[in-house]
């Protein structure tokens, strides 16, 4: 799905592209990276598809979509450590 096809999904469902992201716990910075690459993730597509199907008929999906209590997904890797090293650790 192209970027422009998702865009027009979220106004199909009535949401703005920080509310979709925050509703999904995903970062809007990915999301809108995805302008640059011209296709969206196919599970991203597939829920912009739903939320534009379940909204026109007439489902309200941000309480099915809250209800999961979905949490951002914490980065891991090399330059994402939060605590720094201790002085002993770095001997």
């Amino acid at each position: 799905m192209t970027f422009l096809e998702f865009k027009k999904l979220l106004i199909d469902a009535e949401i703005s592209l920080p509310k979709f992201s925050k509703l999904l716990k995903v970062s809007e910075k990915n999301l809108q990276a995805c302008k640059k690459k011209e296709s969206v993730p196919n599970a991203i597509a597939v829920a912009a598809a739903c939320f534009a199907h379940m909204h026109k008929a007439g489902m309200d999906y941000r309480e099915i979509i809250e209800a999961l209590d979905l949490e951002y997904k914490k980065k891991k890797g090399v330059g994402f450590a939060k605590t720094k090293k201790s002085e002993t650790d770095q001997s």
